[in-house]
């Protein structure tokens, strides 16, 4: 949108649309008790607090309305006077400049455009209050009329109050709304007339009437088809949570109706000939049921699949009573931090959330189930389907509506389901990027234990190895010195057997004729060594004397024969 210098015209972050509304409404109770209790009235600048401009202007204008709607209504209860006193005091009183621009609230009995007569005001938004009225011609029924605020009339809310009203008119779906009318007030403010719905947030319902999981399951499936037809006519709600979906009983049955629009975004078309802009830093929608991708500043490609995280949120709920991210939580943490946690933090299970809850057996009662069956019931399948819609990564996620209903309609009926847990890579890898700082660290401090073990291994395999080189070399000395031992004594026992052998060489040449020497001397056997008791007298050395036997003339005359015997021998 083009900057034209004035703040007014300037469309505000979706983020301080919201803090401006809290602001307002903290505004708006600490004016009824004041005047409950009889006290001054609270002064604006302490509800200004630390707010910078743009907002801070906004926010002005905006406490200015809500003290200026009770002081016209103490005006016409003749108690004015502490309303304009409290003014004075605090400094805030509206010049003529600021008080132009405000005309006073709209009133029960009031009629609109001269045939909505409105009867209770139901509902209220950041740019809008939804009246229910009565519309009087052509024909007389009860319609939701929704009328832009007192001082919201900058050029952006106007902008976005016509796109809302616009795309409510291209739709056409018994789950969404329908857009009946539209037009300006007598004093120029523009308001929009639709079906009205006399039903209950989703979730309030549910619980009130104790829903079993498959009677959820069933609702739940009419709402992923009544986004899928907004889809399909281009439109994206970017709001999708418990109150922008009521039920109401239509012959008996529950029948959800999706409303509220007005942050819808045209994804082909635009939805308004006004300027409507998203500013860079904006942020649209309610950070509970707010997508990933929505929490970012630069938000221009949010798409259909962001309302589909929502969906899963939704679904997340039904199905344990709470969101994935704790709205307490939320509450009470800075802006940038619940960025953060939208962005970055993955939700428990849907089953792990009721399994460590406190609350397990009131809510299984709600769903006509004991909790351990309950339990049981949710983890797997159910589980898988919530957690896909949930992904982070908006690739992950169903790609239509229409694929994320059909899978839980699968589940209804038995079949297997298309979303399937995340592999372990993929897990992995998640836990890596998320606690990547820690996984390096651990990751180096691990490879220096490794590559310390692995040296302490290296050393300690030489110190072995030299060890048993050491054992060997002495082994083998060992055995060469037992061989040469084996090979002296072998030489020597070679040696002693060679002269054994030379020894008893003469003595077996010798043999008969000592056996005839010891036939003719008989006494010649006391020669031998007595001490061996020999029976061979092989075995005995005959005495270097006894061949010195006298010549063979010499004996008697046998002798000649026994000596040529003894000679063969």
């Amino acid at each position: 949108m083009e900057n034209t210098g004035e703040h007014s015209d300037r469309l505000l972050p979706l983020s301080k649309v919201v803090r401006i509304d809290e602001i307002c409404d903290r505004f708006d109770q600490a004016i009824k008790e004041a005047i409950k209790s009889g006290a001054p009235w609270p002064g604006i600048e302490d509800f200004l607090g630390d707010t910078v401009e743009p907002v801070r202007s906004e926010l002005r204008k905006e406490l200015m309305a809500v003290e200026a709607s009770y002081r016209e209504q103490q005006a016409t209860s003749g108690n004015a006077a502490n309303a304009d006193v409290r003014l004075a005091e605090s400094g805030d009183a509206p010049t003529e400049e600021q008080t132009v621009a405000y005309v006073p609230s709209e009133q029960s009995g009031t009629v609109v455009a001269g045939r909505y007569k409105l009867l209770e005001a139901i509902g209220e938004g950041g740019m809008g209050t939804v009246w229910v009225a009565e519309q009087t011609q052509p024909v007389r029924r009860k319609v939701a009329l929704k009328l832009i605020k007192a001082g919201m009339d900058s050029k952006s809310v106007l902008a976005r109050f016509e796109a809302e009203r616009q795309a409510l008119a291209v739709m056409d779906h018994p789950n969404i709304a329908k857009v009946l009318d539209g037009g300006l007030t007598e004093t120029g403010r523009p308001f929009f007339v639709m079906e009205y719905v006399k039903g209950v947030p989703i979730t309030e319902y549910c619980e009130a009437t104790r829903l079993s999981i498959p009677e959820r399951l069933q609702l739940f499936v009419q709402v992923c088809q009544a986004v899928q037809h907004a889809h399909q006519k281009g439109i994206i709600h970017r709001d999708l949570k418990p109150s922008n979906i009521l039920v109401a009983p239509y012959d008996d049955r529950p029948v959800p109706k999706v409303i509220d629009f007005g942050l819808a975004k045209a994804m082909h078309q635009p939805l308004t000939e006004r300027t409507l802009h998203t500013a860079h830093d904006a942020v649209l929608g309610t950070p509970v049921y707010m997508s990933p991708e929505q929490a970012q500043l630069n938000n221009f490609d949010v798409d259909t699949r962001s309302d589909l995280y929502s969906l899963g949120v939704l679904l997340y709920e039904l199905l344990t009573g709470t969101t994935p991210l704790e709205k307490q939580r939320l509450r009470q943490a800075a802006w940038d931090e619940i960025r953060r946690i939208i962005r970055g933090e993955e939700p428990p299970r849907p089953s792990m959330r009721l399994s460590s809850s406190q609350a397990l057996p009131l809510l299984a009662v709600g769903r006509q189930m004991e909790p351990a069956r309950l339990t049981k019931l949710i983890r797997g399948e159910l589980d898988w389907i919530v957690m896909k819609s949930l992904e982070k990564d908006r690739r992950r996620r169903y790609e239509t509506a229409n694929g994320f209903a059909m899978d839980v309609e699968r589940f209804l009926a038995g079949e297997p389901v298309l979303a399937a847990p995340p592999s372990t890579r993929y897990r992995l890898r998640k836990f890596a990027r998320k606690h990547r700082a820690a996984l390096t660290t651990a990751t180096t401090f691990v490879l220096l234990l490794l590559a310390g073990a692995a040296s302490s291994t290296w050393q300690a395999v030489r110190a072995t190895r030299a060890e048993t080189a050491a054992r060997t070399a002495e082994e083998y000395a060992e055995a060469r010195q037992a061989e040469a031992e084996r090979q002296k004594n072998r030489a020597e026992a070679e040696k002693q057997k060679a002269d054994g052998n030379v020894s008893q060489a003469p003595l077996t040449l010798e043999s008969r004729s000592d056996r005839v020497w010891l036939l003719i001397f008989p006494g010649s056997h006391t020669f031998c060594d007595n001490s061996h008791q020999t029976t061979h007298f092989s075995e005995c050395r005959r005495p270097a004397n006894l061949r010195r036997s006298p010549p063979l003339r010499a004996q008697p005359p046998a002798v000649p024969l026994l000596a040529a015997w003894c000679s063969r021998g």
